[in-house]
C-alpha cells in the first residue's frame, strides 16, 4: 500500500474528464494542489455520461460522475469507484421581483412543473405554499441539461421518488426524455440560461448557484419542514449514511428522512481503471485524492461539499491497496 503513496520526484501532468457537479471544488482542489507539489491536475467537465465513456475507453486517467455504476458495470468495466465529497443540487429561478429563498416547493409540485402540469408561478399549488410573497401570472420556463449529466441523474432520482407520475412517464437517468424545456450545456450552461430567462426554473449544483448568485429555492422535505440548501441541511441528508455496509459505495442520498434534511443530495464519484493504463499516472492520481481527502476539507465546506467522513476514507484507500493491479 506505501508504494502507491510515494510522491514522483519530478513534475506529473494528470488528466481526468466527467461531472459537472463537482468542477468548482477540483479547480479548487487542483490549483492547491500544484502550488503545494508544482504536480498539475486538468479536470474538464463534460458531464458524467462523458466521464464514463472516457475513462472505459483509458482516454483520462480518471473519470468523473454523479451516478454510480452498479457492480456488475464496475466489474464488466474493469473500473474502481469511491466517493470524492458530497454535494447539492438546488432548483434555481428567475423571477422579478422575487429573491434567493422566497419561494418554497415541494417535490411533487417540482415533478409536475417539470411535466407541464404546473405552467404559472401563480398557480393555486404553488400559491398555497406561498402566501406571504405575490407571485405573477407569468409563465414557467423549465430548463434542463443538455448534456449526459449526473447532476441531471440526481435531479431524476429525487423526482422519482417524489413522484409516481415522473417515475413511470420519465424515470431517473443522466439522459432523460425531458416533456418540456430548454436545454443547457452543463452546470453553468442551464445557469446562464436561468439568469437569461425570465420566469424560468432550473437546477444546478449548489457551488454554481452561489457563485452566480442565482436565487433559490426552499424545499420541503421528506419530514415536511422547509428546509434551505446551506451546509447544515445537505450534512444532515448524508449522516446516517453506511457507507461501508454499501457494495462500491453504491448510495442514493436523496429524498432522506431526517428532520433537517435537504432532499437533493448525492455523493459525486471518481472511475479509475483497476487495471491502468499507465502506472505512473494512476498513482499520481490517487496521490492526489488522497491529498485532498487529507487537506481538502476546508475548500470543499467553503463551496458548499460535505467532505467524505474520516472511516470512509480509510476504508477507501484499502480498497485502492487491494483492488488496483499495478505492473510497475
Amino acid at each position: 500500500m506505501l508504494s502507491i503513496f510515494v510522491t514522483p520526484s519530478f513534475a506529473t501532468e494528470i488528466t481526468g474528464a466527467g461531472a459537472t457537479f463537482p468542477s468548482p471544488l477540483y479547480a479548487q482542489w487542483a490549483d492547491a494542489y500544484k502550488a503545494e507539489t508544482n504536480h498539475i491536475i486538468t479536470y474538464n467537465g463534460i458531464g458524467s455520461a462523458g466521464g464514463i465513456k472516457y475513462i472505459k475507453a483509458a482516454a483520462v486517467t480518471f473519470g468523473g460522475s454523479d451516478m454510480p455504476l452498479s457492480s456488475n458495470e464496475l466489474e464488466k468495466s474493469g473500473l474502481i469507484q469511491f466517493p470524492t465529497a458530497i454535494g447539492a443540487d438546488v432548483p434555481v429561478i428567475n423571477v422579478s421581483g422575487i429573491k434567493s429563498g422566497e419561494v418554497i416547493l415541494s417535490g411533487p409540485i417540482l415533478a409536475k412543473i417539470f411535466l407541464g402540469k404546473i405552467n404559472k408561478w401563480n398557480d393555486p399549488e404553488i400559491k398555497q405554499l406561498n402566501m406571504n410573497i405575490s407571485l405573477p401570472d407569468l409563465a414557467i420556463v423549465v430548463v434542463h441539461r443538455s448534456d449526459g449529466s449526473g447532476t441531471s441523474f440526481v435531479w431524476t432520482d429525487y423526482l422519482s421518488k417524489v413522484s409516481p407520475d415522473w417515475k413511470a412517464k420519465v424515470g431517473a437517468s443522466t439522459h432523460v426524455k425531458w416533456p418540456l424545456g430548454i436545454g443547457g450545456q452543463g452546470n453553468d450552461g442551464v445557469a446562464k440560461n436561468v439568469m437569461e430567462i425570465q420566469g424560468s426554473i432550473g437546477y444546478v449544483e449548489a457551488a454554481f448557484a452561489k457563485k452566480r448568485h442565482i436565487p433559490v429555492v426552499n424545499m420541503i422535505n421528506k419530514s415536511g419542514k422547509i428546509v434551505s440548501p446551506n451546509m447544515k441541511s445537505f450534512e444532515a441528508a448524508a449522516q446516517n449514511t453506511d457507507w461501508l455496509k454499501t457494495e462500491h459505495f453504491n448510495v442514493s442520498l436523496t429524498d432522506q428522512p431526517a428532520a433537517e434534511a435537504w432532499p437533493i443530495v448525492s455523493a459525486t464519484f471518481i472511475l479509475m481503471r483497476n487495471k491502468p493504463v499507465d502506472t505512473a499516472q494512476s498513482k499520481a492520481a490517487l496521490i492526489f485524492f488522497s491529498w485532498a481527502y487529507e487537506k481538502g476539507a476546508k475548500i470543499a465546506t467553503e463551496l458548499e461539499y460535505v467532505p467524505i467522513p474520516d472511516k470512509v476514507v480509510a476504508h477507501i484507500k484499502k480498497i485502492w491497496a487491494s483492488e488496483f493491479v499495478f505492473t510497475n
